[in-house]
C-alpha cells in the first residue's frame, strides 16, 4: 500500500496556537500511516510538484493574507483530488479578501459573540451514516460559537442554534452550521468550526470529527 503525503500549512495569528494545534494532528497523520510535510510558508502552495504528490492538505492559518497566485495554485490543486482539512479559524477565517478561497471552503466566519457562548452540537440523523459521524451523538461546547456565510451546496453534518448575542439579539436562534464537507472538482474538503482553544480539540466528539475529516478528505 502506497503511503499516504500529508501537507500541514501553519501560521497566521498567533490567537489559534497553529503550531500547537496543527502538530497535534500532524502527530495523528503519523500515528495513521501518513508522511508528513509541515510548512511555515504559503509559499508551499506555489510548488506544484509538492501539490501534486499531496493527498491531503491541512490548512491552519488564521487571518493572513494569500496571493492571488497562492490561491490559484491552492485551488487547482484540491480540483485535481488533493483533499483540504482544517478547523476553526485556520481554515475558515483564512484570508478574508479572498473570495475565491472562501468558494472552495463553502463557508466564511463573519462574527461570534464577545464573550464564550456554551452551545450544543447537533450531528444531522440524516447524515448519521456518514463516516465523519458515525457513533458521534450530540455534545455541548464551551468557546467562541461562529457565525457563518456559507454556500448553500456544501454537505452540513451538525449544526448548533445561535446563542443569545448582546450585539446581535435578532440572530439569536438561528440555526448555524458547525461541521461540514463538500466537493471541489475531484478533491474532498472538511471543515469544522469548532477549534478555538486547544481545549477544544480535546472533547472526544471533536477530536474525533476532524480524525475522520482529514482521512475522508484524502485522496
Amino acid at each position: 500500500m502506497t503511503e499516504k503525503q500529508a501537507l500541514v500549512v501553519r501560521g497566521g495569528w498567533e490567537g489559534h496556537s497553529p503550531v500547537r494545534a496543527s502538530d497535534r494532528y500532524a502527530g495523528a497523520l503519523k500515528e495513521d500511516g501518513y508522511a508528513v510535510t509541515v510548512s511555515d510558508t504559503l509559499d508551499s502552495y506555489l510548488d506544484a510538484e509538492l501539490l501534486a504528490g499531496t493527498d491531503l492538505i491541512v490548512q491552519c492559518w488564521t487571518m493572513g493574507t494569500i496571493t492571488g497566485e497562492q490561491s490559484a495554485a491552492l485551488s487547482a490543486a484540491v480540483r485535481a483530488g488533493t483533499g483540504l482539512a482544517g478547523w476553526h479559524g485556520g481554515i475558515i477565517d483564512a484570508f478574508r479578501s479572498d473570495t475565491r478561497y472562501q468558494l472552495m471552503t463553502g463557508g466564511q466566519f463573519v462574527h461570534h459573540p464577545r464573550e464564550f457562548s456554551t452551545y450544543r452540537v447537533r450531528p444531522r440523523a440524516e447524515r448519521a451514516d456518514h463516516p465523519v459521524l458515525a457513533g458521534i451523538g450530540p455534545f455541548t461546547v464551551t468557546s467562541e460559537q461562529y457565525y457563518l456565510h456559507l454556500d448553500p451546496t456544501v454537505e452540513v453534518l451538525a449544526d448548533s442554534v445561535y446563542e443569545p448575542d448582546p450585539d446581535h439579539p435578532e440572530l439569536a436562534g438561528t440555526v448555524v452550521p458547525v461541521t461540514w464537507t463538500r466537493r471541489w472538482g475531484a478533491g474532498r474538503v472538511f471543515v469544522t468550526a469548532i477549534g478555538h482553544h486547544l481545549a477544544d480539540l480535546e472533547i472526544p466528539e471533536v477530536d474525533s470529527m476532524i480524525r475522520r475529516g482529514m482521512r475522508w478528505a484524502t485522496r
